[in-house]
């Protein structure tokens, strides 16, 4: 029986040698093929793609660059037989990688340079709605769509390219402002829609628009669309807009975009009692953050519930302590306020005025704080606002002397009442 069951093991065991002689044969063609394939991934990846053909003709990603390198150069060039040579390139990539955007979107760009629009559109389209992140072919469709006249289309697919370009948002951006420039009707409010969904983009769109009095027009018209919207400007972009129009001297404009917002809320003075923070600049107190002087809203040591503006003052220093912009129609005004001296002789140091813009024109000027008065007191004043007055300033000002004395004053209830008209 023992024999028998040698007799029986030897060919296996003879196999197993056999096998075992092969074995680092076998392993050695495995290593040479797995080397292989890792020297051509890079090659397929980096190589030109003429020799990535040569070397991986059945390869995907080879394929795919070899129809991207043929429509560049048939593009640069417009070498038809190139631009054939890609079409065929991509078409056999698809048939090898049926999702491979980069392949699609070559396909398209062929059918467009063949003049076939319609069927680079439906094939870009799916192109697109495959990947947000391929760049030429929404490009591609922006550009198709601008011409038909479809913003919403056009602008969603620049909405796209804008989200991961910073590089071409100037570019973009131009484009959002021409087309709202020469056609607002239609285009203003695709654009509103945009940027009402606060995009990455929003705040550097909007800064795009202060360059020049044609984008500032685009701004003005764009923030009243949005405030009908969900995300209408900030108090903060809405001060950026207000102070871009008068620097560039559209003191109407600014009016005009106030009264549409209503914000601020029209009044004759915004925040007189310095409790109310909600207003934007200019409308809003803007306070002097300079040399020779602290100027600051604090609750008073008289009366805690009641804050007011305080301002510690050098007695020496050119100073304007505090500022609002005023839209007052012709007529007589009376001004009144209440105010408190702490130290010092605020009412020779210290002078609301009340000037024109643009003109410069001061219509009125007038000691900020009563003789002695160390204890709250009322001052008042009246002045015209003349016919060609569109704005006006009120500030409170410093009036310094030769020489430093400390001057501490506190001021509030500002607050102005028509009298009549001219």
């Amino acid at each position: 029986m023992r024999d028998q069951a040698d007799a029986a093991a030897g060919p296996r065991a003879r196999g197993r040698g056999r096998l075992a002689e092969y074995a680092p044969y076998a392993l050695m063609i495995g290593a040479v093929w797995l080397g292989w394939q890792i020297l051509l991934q890079p090659v397929t990846q980096r190589a030109p793609p003429e020799l990535a053909v040569r070397l991986a003709p059945g390869s995907p990603l080879v394929l795919r660059r070899a129809a991207e390198a043929e429509f560049a150069a048939g593009h640069e060039n417009d070498d038809a037989r190139r631009l054939e040579n890609a079409a065929v390139l991509a078409r056999e990539t698809l048939a090898r990688s049926p999702f491979n955007v980069r392949a699609l979107r070559v396909i398209g760009l062929t059918e467009a340079r063949a003049g076939r629009d319609v069927a680079a559109d439906e094939i870009l389209t799916l192109a697109g709605n495959w990947s947000l992140r391929d760049d030429p072919t929404h490009a591609w469709l922006v550009e198709y769509r601008l011409r038909r006249g479809d913003y919403a289309s056009a602008f969603a697919h620049a909405d796209t390219l804008v989200r991961r370009r910073e590089d071409i948002r100037p570019t973009v951006f131009r484009l959002f402002t021409a087309a709202a420039t020469q056609d607002a009707a239609r285009a203003l409010p695709e654009i509103a829609a945009l940027v009402d969904a606060r995009p990455s983009w929003r705040q550097a769109y909007l800064d795009s628009l202060y360059a020049d009095v044609e984008g500032l027009q685009v701004a003005a018209s764009l923030a009243i669309l949005l405030q009908r919207g969900d995300a209408p400007l900030t108090n903060q972009e809405l001060s950026q807009l207000y102070m871009h129009l008068l620097d560039k001297g559209q003191v109407e404009a600014v009016r005009t975009v106030r009264a549409r917002l209503n914000r601020p809320p029209a009044a004759p003075v915004s925040n007189g009692g310095f409790d109310d923070a909600d207003a934007p600049q200019p409308f809003q107190w803007r306070l002097a953050q300079e040399a020779g002087a602290v100027v600051e809203i604090v609750a008073d040591d008289v009366r805690p519930a009641d804050p007011a503006l305080r301002i510690d003052y050098d007695g020496y220093s050119t100073v304007r302590f505090a500022e609002q912009l005023l839209f007052l129609t012709p007529g007589r005004y009376r001004f009144t306020a209440e105010a408190r001296a702490e130290a010092g002789e605020p009412g020779q140091r210290m002078a609301w005025t009340v000037t024109c813009s643009p003109s410069d024109l001061r219509v009125l000027s007038t000691p900020a704080v009563g003789r002695s008065a160390t204890v709250w007191s009322p001052i008042s004043a009246e002045f015209t606002i003349p016919a060609g007055c569109p704005g006006q300033w009120l500030r409170l000002e410093s009036r310094g002397d030769d020489r430093r004395a400390s001057t501490i004053a506190w001021i509030d209830r500002v607050a102005m009442v028509k009298l009549g008209s001219p």
